[in-house]
């Protein structure tokens, strides 16, 4: 499994109308090849907000950012200073914290 962390800021939306889209594109997410969970994150105090990502591998993530999709994200204009990494996950800790990537399995 690998895990995805994107960040970004609201750009002239505020959080009601932003949690709008996010419940209009989630179905949207959820049928991404390869996507096992995506957690939707949100900091008001700071207006940061943005998604962990975990995909079934890496070449689903790369897929994923490669893909018409994650463009898009990349250029609305409702988001601005968007930033993406890429981790592995540690899987024998991860299993004994029971961490998310355990729960999926």
């Amino acid at each position: 499994m690998h895990i995805q962390v994107v960040n970004f800021q609201l750009n002239g939306v505020n959080q009601e109308e932003y949690i709008k889209l996010c419940e209009e594109e989630a179905p949207t997410f959820a049928a991404i090849p390869g996507l096992l969970s995506k957690v939707w994150l949100a900091d008001p105090a700071t207006n940061t907000y943005g998604g962990v990502y975990t995909w079934r591998d890496r070449q689903a993530m790369e897929d994923y950012i490669q893909s018409e999709l994650f463009h898009a994200v990349l250029t609305a204009p409702e988001i601005a200073g968007v930033t993406s990494r890429g981790f592995a996950i540690l899987e024998g800790p991860t299993r004994v914290t029971r961490g998310l990537a355990e729960a999926i399995v």
